[in-house]
């Protein structure tokens, strides 16, 4: 990749990272939040800006996104910041863990199921029409696969490291009932993001996969035009 394909490989990044930073900042935008509960539709900008430039950038937005959720905890917490800030009362260092780590691998596993059905279907030779069609459901799934990782592994890994307290905070006692609780949680909250992001995700790459035709982002993916029919 030349010198001008890594600076407009890094613009792109940092458009999509300030879209994350904007979205943090605008009040019932990003963060959405329901008392103990939250909901959140950072992790689309993510997802897109991993399939658009590669899964070291997803991996970096993901990073960004982690840290807003750092510094929302430490300053505008909620009761269940612990979870999310080692430097609210009640958290530690596996804050950070549940802060960073899901949020790194959304861009990862969105760029890798992408590609992955994508290529899987052009080994099929299917018709370009039907390809167009198939592409868009590698969208709609990637867009899935990358939201429901954020939301599963954030949810367990409390669950693992936090359960007593955020039991404690929803009120909820017994480790059986509190994973009732968090299963609970994924099904109200992560399936609705996990839809919304996989509907946004494919509307938005189909468009700008058809822009980009013929440009060459991330680990060396060139877009082509039959690829985005």
């Amino acid at each position: 990749m030349n010198i001008s394909k890594k600076t407009q490989e890094m613009v792109l990044t940092a458009i999509f990272a300030a879209i994350i930073i904007a979205m943090a900042n605008i009040p019932y935008l990003g963060y959405l939040n329901f008392g103990v509960v939250s909901a959140t539709l950072i992790h689309i900008p993510v997802i897109i800006g991993a399939i658009l430039i590669g899964p070291k950038a997803g991996a970096f937005l993901g990073f960004v996104f982690g840290a807003t959720s750092l510094i929302r905890a430490t300053f505008q917490p909620n009761l269940s910041s612990f979870a999310f800030s080692p430097f609210y009362a009640g958290g530690n260092m596996w804050s950070l863990v549940i802060c960073f780590v899901p949020r790194i691998l959304i861009g990862i596993v969105s760029y890798y199921v992408f590609y992955g059905l994508v290529n899987g279907f052009k080994k099929h030779k299917k018709e370009n029409k039907k390809r167009g069609g198939l592409e868009t459901i590698s969208l709609l799934i990637a867009g899935i696969a990358g939201s429901m990782t954020n939301t599963l592994l954030v949810m367990n890994l409390i669950f693992v490291f936090f359960s007593d307290q955020y039991g404690a905070v929803q009120g909820v006692a017994g480790s059986g009932a509190i994973y009732k609780f968090i299963v609970g949680v994924i099904v109200v909250n992560g399936i609705p993001e996990a839809i919304i992001a996989g509907i946004l995700t494919a509307m938005v790459c189909k468009v700008m996969l058809k822009v980009m035709s013929g440009t060459r982002f991330g680990y060396g993916h060139t877009i082509t035009k039959s690829s985005t029919r």
